[in-house]
């Protein structure tokens, strides 16, 4: 079924597009730890909307300035084009400006890509974070920057450096460069690669877009010396306190205090949920159900963990104090 139709603004020029919210406003809602959102679904398959509200009202409580929406975490691989546009509008919804709404695409070109910018924009989203498709390394730079820039002329936008980690770095900073200098639209990016990219990136960028990381507490770190105004938390739905004592512990340079949470919180957290049936993202939503914001289940094939799995990550959740 086709999206929902926005307006896009084919004659608008991208230095002419009235921001909603200011560099600085959207910087200060991406420090700190980020949620991102899980879509939960019930038993049979539907999108939980119940869940997906209580999982808002949750990490905003838990200090999460921001609700984010990606391809990845939000299960976009299992939805439907018209579930994603249903996603977006309730979340913002729900969020109702309490926090910045970062919606997300789904791989799409870009004449498809304008058209849900425009309904984002239109449905009330910040931002919109543009993860273009790039199979077989079919996309170059300067196709790249013309996807970006007709975006970005309906809505601000968010990089995402994820489907750049096959590009040689040389080829990924000069796409960076062009996007920061050609495209004035673009005002943040969320970092999946870290390390050396991370390190460039914060010292190519961060005067000109906020800028946030992803991935373990270890790798994050890597990018905080560089210019990093926040990171993407999974303990902001678990146990917010610790998310915060992490942040502002890399952000003071208390190596004491990051010593600890990542040898007492961060190792053993990853090992449990790599070592669990269906990995990360099925612990996540059984985590989800195991503090009553939602159900447990994805849609098949991903696997949902079993009773005995779920009593096991209860049982993990309580050794450590976080249920």
């Amino acid at each position: 079924m086709p999206l929902p139709r926005g307006n896009p603004r084919k004659n608008a020029a991208a230095d002419d597009l009235s921001m909603s919210k200011t560099l600085a406003e959207i910087r200060h809602a991406l420090s700190g730890p980020i949620a991102s959102l899980s879509v939960p679904f019930t038993r049979t398959g539907q999108i939980d909307f119940a869940g997906l509200r209580n999982f808002i009202d949750f990490v905003i409580a838990g200090g999460s300035r921001t609700i984010l929406l990606t391809y990845g975490d939000s299960l976009y691989s299992l939805l439907t084009d018209e579930e994603v546009a249903t996603v977006t509008k309730a979340t913002v919804d729900h969020t109702a400006r309490r926090a910045l709404v970062v919606a997300a695409d789904r791989m799409w070109w870009t004449g498809k890509t304008v058209e849900f910018s425009a309904f984002c924009r239109d449905a009330g989203a910040d931002m919109l974070m543009v993860l273009p498709p790039d199979w077989c390394q079919s996309c170059t730079v300067d196709t790249l920057v013309d996807h970006y820039r007709q975006v970005a002329r309906q809505i601000p936008v968010m990089v995402v450096t994820n489907f750049l980690l096959k590009w040689p770095l040389s080829r990924t900073l000069e796409l960076l460069r062009r996007l920061r200098d050609e495209v004035p639209g673009i005002l943040a990016v969320k970092d999946d690669v870290c390390g050396e990219l991370g390190r460039h990136l914060g010292l190519e960028v961060h005067d000109r877009w906020a800028v946030f990381a992803s991935g373990t507490k270890q790798i994050v770190l890597n990018n905080v010396p560089f210019g990093c105004d926040g990171y993407l938390s999974s303990f902001i739905y678990i146990k917010p306190e610790i998310a915060h004592a992490f942040w502002a512990a890399a952000k003071g340079r208390n190596d004491a205090a990051i010593r600890k949470i990542i040898a007492e919180v961060d190792i053993p957290f990853w090992e449990f949920m790599v070592s669990t049936p269906g990995s990360f993202d099925a612990v996540v939503h059984g985590i989800m159900e195991a503090k009553g914001l939602a159900q447990r289940w994805r849609r098949s094939p991903y696997y949902s963990l079993n009773d005995e799995e779920m009593n096991r990550v209860s049982a993990f959740l309580k050794g450590k104090g976080w249920l």
